[in-house]
């Protein structure tokens, strides 16, 4: 009756969560879920017995938990608590709440390269537009009115800021699948699940919760998120449920009015998660392959042309060895074709092989990457790989010396490499400064005298095709490339 009498005076809610089922609450044992405890990070079991010890509920949360009902052996750890961000920092000496939209905390164990994140975050309530704040499409909102707002949302259910907590069943049903909204307690073993995530688990479904086309109004971004993990469990037999899957091509437009910024480190999420090539194959399938961001347009329509085919594949590859990986290298691979046809022909014209490569990169910046020619290192470094290639072709002197000793040496020798293992250059060309590179200073100079005495190898793009010999490579401690900084 009161609920009524509430909802006759402020009218009836629009959720742009179309369902107030918050799930029902079901404990699953570890003799039923059959969760390997060992395989949980003792950073994570110590963050979540930290809040409990404090007298907090805290569990693991989310993709890990789907992966250790798999039996994988998760690489990030989220935790999911009631204590608020500030109650969080407060409990550990190296906290950092970030965020202005989404408000969490990473708790950071460990120094540099080797260094882990946990990150909490505190249960969050239902979005419920009676408790929002709303914020017209047609209107401008500045930025310290939206900051002073918890719930706000647009026009169409776009959440622009969302930092009111609430109960776990409302945290549960905000999440975004059934399989990324399980809970797990490493001290007690007992799994929390409110919407069957387990039972999706087990029949390898993918499903939203709730109505799937308000959820994707509520945070566009989760079309995106939905190709990333369809992508990633399709190797292990996972499909998108029928109702997740068939609203995303007709919502594309959505995503118009999320920030450039964010498109662009979700489109590296797609690429850089070791899913590159599966992704693509999800964005045909869906219908998705244009308009979620310029240069992933670019990289669909390319996927097949032998380079970047080879590009996608070695990033997979990298990331799957555990192997760093930059968007600097694999952007410079997806545009190398434009970069190319500008500068075979400048040289046709007889522009020198260096200012005609300068003023093909110049007019490839102005077509194709106005849009993150502002994020300034990888700008410079995808010109640096591109500026690097001539110089590949001088073999004597001192320009090996000086070249294997700059710092993006590594990026620039695996795109050559790549560019060798589809025949644009020479193998040979490859295999010499692959060499050169494992060598001592004695036989760096021995190399030079050999190159001296050979025909000179072009890495120009109008080289001869190269001379498939067999290829023999001085084999390394990995059994890959050169062991200096990678790409």
């Amino acid at each position: 009756m009161i609920k009524k009498f509430i909802q006759k005076i402020l009218g009836k809610p629009q959720s742009s969560i179309a369902t107030t089922n918050f799930g029902r609450r079901v404990e699953i044992p570890a003799a039923v879920h059959g969760i390997n405890p060992a395989l949980v990070d003792e950073r994570a079991i110590n963050v979540v017995r930290t809040l409990q010890d404090a007298g907090f509920e805290a569990y693991v949360v989310g993709g890990a938990v789907r992966d250790l009902l798999l039996g994988l052996s998760p690489k990030d750890f989220d935790v999911a608590t009631d204590a608020t961000p500030e109650e969080v920092k407060g409990l550990f000496r190296r906290a950092f709440i970030i965020g202005r939209r989404f408000r969490i905390v990473h708790v950071v164990y460990g120094r540099g390269r080797e260094h882990e994140v946990i990150e909490v975050s505190t249960f969050r309530a239902h979005l419920d537009n009676r408790a929002a704040e709303q914020v017209k499409g047609n209107e401008r909102t500045s930025k310290s009115e939206l900051a002073g707002m918890k719930h706000a949302v647009d026009s169409s259910g776009r959440v622009l800021r969302d930092n009111v907590w609430g109960p776990q069943d409302e945290d549960a049903t905000r999440r975004d699948f059934t399989v990324n909204a399980m809970y797990y307690d490493p001290e007690s073993q007992y799994l929390v699940d409110y919407h069957g995530g387990m039972q999706d688990a087990k029949k390898k479904i993918l499903r939203m919760i709730g109505d799937p086309v308000a959820r994707y109004r509520e945070d566009p971004v989760r079309i995106i998120r939905a190709v990333r993990f369809a992508a990633k469990l399709s190797q292990l037999g996972f499909k998108l449920e029928g109702k997740t899957a068939k609203p995303l091509s007709g919502m594309l437009r959505l995503l118009e009015d999320v920030p450039q910024s964010r498109l662009f480190d979700e489109m590296l999420k797609l690429l850089q998660t070791g899913h590159a090539l599966a992704s693509v194959a999800q964005l045909q399938q869906l219908g998705l392959q244009h308009g979620i961001y310029p240069l992933l347009d670019v990289v669909v329509e390319r996927v097949e042309t032998p380079f970047v085919k080879a590009a996608l594949a070695d990033t997979d590859r990298r990331v799957s060895e555990g192997k760093p990986v930059a968007p600097s290298f694999l952007l410079a691979c997806v545009l190398w074709a434009d970069v190319k046809v500008g500068w075979d022909s400048r040289l046709s014209k007889r522009v020198p092989p260096f200012p005609a490569l300068q003023e093909s990169i110049d007019e490839v910046f102005e077509a194709r990457i106005g849009d993150v020619s502002g994020r300034g290192k990888l700008a410079a470094d995808m010109r640096e790989i591109w500026m690097m290639q001539p110089r590949f072709e001088k073999r004597i002197g001192s320009t090996p010396f000086s070249l294997v000793e700059q710092a993006r040496f590594r990026a620039g020798f695996d795109f050559l490499r790549l560019r060798a293992e589809v025949g644009e250059v020479e193998l040979t060309l490859a295999d010499w400064w692959q060499e050169f590179s494992l060598a001592d200073d004695a036989a760096r100079e021995d190399l030079i005298q050999q190159a001296k005495s050979e025909k000179p190898l072009s890495s120009s793009p109008n080289a001869a095709k190269a001379r498939r010999a067999p290829r023999r490579r001085k084999p390394t401690a990995t059994g890959d490339s050169p062991p200096v900084d990678a790409n």
